[in-house]
Parts: structure tokens; sequence; C-alpha cells
């Protein structure tokens, strides 16, 4: 008994461990935040000296260029939702309810793209998008994350959809559902916290997207998210740190709310849990 007590303890120091280290780099925002540069920069890790200061959050959320990035944040965060929900709902339905003779070759070929990060291909990316003239343009940043999004989904939705009994498809169509009736008012209802669990991840990761709205609304100020914001404090010369401290703060203070509130549905969705969640 004592020797598992013992390995008990080692598990919980080495999960706060863990934890404290993955929770240093907010910290570090939030007390930064807090400061001035010059503070800042002299002890990153310390506490005020003279007092907390609000001056860097009154500076941010007064200014006019934050709350447009904010709006465009909520744009592409929900565009690229929105549109990766929709499909990879489809393509899951295909590659689970329907019976052809190369689905799990055309599948294969899909879940490749779980492999190759949308960094990978940014070139041959910018290169379509500048085709198409949405450079500068919201829907040349919503269109390829969601699509760099649509294997993963796929894969989480598939396996849920699969495990709905055939019975019930079966006697869906029996009482005169059409295929369409029996996916948007049967099926999607039942898998609902899959649905969650897919919207969830893809609101966060197109919430803290940096690098390719980098690559495509360079030089279009007006339709830079809130990731982008930061470059505003980049001067020439120097760095106000304390600034950007304060807005990556405020950057993550949405996320960290919304990951709260929805974890059990990316618990859920990631593990297989049950489909009445």
């Amino acid at each position: 008994m004592r020797d598992k007590s013992y390995v008990t303890t080692i598990k919980y120091a080495l999960l706060v461990s863990l934890c404290f280290i993955m929770m240093l780099p907010v910290l570090v925002a939030f007390l930064g935040s807090i400061r001035t540069t010059g503070e800042f920069i002299t002890r990153p890790f310390g506490l005020p000296r003279d007092g907390v200061k609000l001056d860097n959050y009154i500076l941010i959320l007064t200014d006019p260029d934050f709350w447009r990035s904010s709006v465009n944040s909520v744009v592409i965060t929900f565009g690229v939702t929105i549109v990766n929900v929709i499909l990879s709902s489809m393509l899951a339905f295909v590659f689970s309810r329907m019976t052809f003779r190369t689905k799990n070759i055309w599948f294969n070929i899909m879940s490749i793209g779980l492999l190759f990060p949308l960094v990978v291909a940014i070139l041959p990316i910018f290169i379509q998008i500048r085709n198409f003239g949405l450079t500068g343009n919201l829907l040349g940043v919503i269109l390829p994350m969601a699509a760099f999004g649509i294997p993963s989904s796929v894969v989480i939705l598939r396996g849920f959809f699969i495990s709905v009994p055939k019975e019930l498809e079966e006697a869906a169509y029996i009482d005169g559902a059409t295929i369409y009736q029996f996916f948007f008012m049967i099926l999607l209802p039942i898998v609902r916290p899959a649905i969650f669990a897919v919207a969830t991840i893809q609101i966060i990761a197109a919430w803290n997207e940096f690098f390719l709205p980098l690559v495509v609304l360079t030089g279009a100020t007006e339709t830079w998210p809130l990731p982008l914001g930061l470059m505003q404090f980049q001067g020439q010369y120097g760095t106000d740190w304390a600034a950007v401290m304060t807005y990556i703060t405020i950057l993550m203070i949405p996320a960290i709310i919304f990951y709260l509130l929805t974890q059990r549905y990316i618990v859920t969705g990631l593990t297989g849990g049950e489909l009445k969640g």
C-alpha cells in the first residue's frame, strides 16, 4: 500500500509540474500586461513593484483597430467552422453510410491530409489564392483553413456515424424519409457530441491562426484578425512588450473560456464517448 501511495504522489507531482510548465507562458503574459515595458524586460517573472498598471488594457480596449480586428477574427472563426462542419459531416456520411467500390481508397487518400499541416503547403495555397483574387480577402483565409481541417473532422465524425445502428436508418426509409431527411433530422441530432467536438476544435484553431493570415492578408491591415494585430506594437527601433503581453492576454481569454465551457465535447468526440453526450 505504501508503494502505491508513493507512485500516486509521484504521478501527481509530475502532473502538477507539467501543468505549471504549460501555464508559465500564460502567467508571464499576464504579469507583463500589468507592468511597464521596462519592468517586464528587467524582471519577466516578477510582480509589479509600484502597483498594478491598467494603462495597457485601456490603450488596447479603446483602440478602434483592436475592435476591427476582433470583428475580423469572429468572421474568420465562424466562417471556418461553418464551412468545415458542413463539408466534413457530408463527407463522413458518405464514407460511413454509403457503399461503393472505391470508398476505402478515397477515404485513405483523404486521410493522408492528416500528415500535412497547412504550413507545408503554404506556397501552392498562396498561388491559388492569388489566382482566384482572394489576397487581402478574408475568404482567402477561411477556405484553406476549413479545407485543411476536413480530414481530422471526417475521421472524428465517421466513427460516430458508423456507430449509429443500421436498423435506425432502414426504419427511417421505411417510414418514408428521404436520405436528406435522415441525415439532417435523425443522424446529425444523434451525433451532436461529435459535431460540437469538431466545431470546438475548429473554433480554437481558427481564432489562434497567425501564419496563414500573415501570408494572405499582408498589406491589407483593415482585414487583419487579432493575432496579426500584435505587429502594430513592433516599431523600427523597439517593441512595446507591455502592450504585446496585454494584447496576448486579451487574445487568450476568449479561447480559454470557450475551451473550459466545451472541453467535455472535445473529450467525448475524440474518445468516441456516449452518443447521448
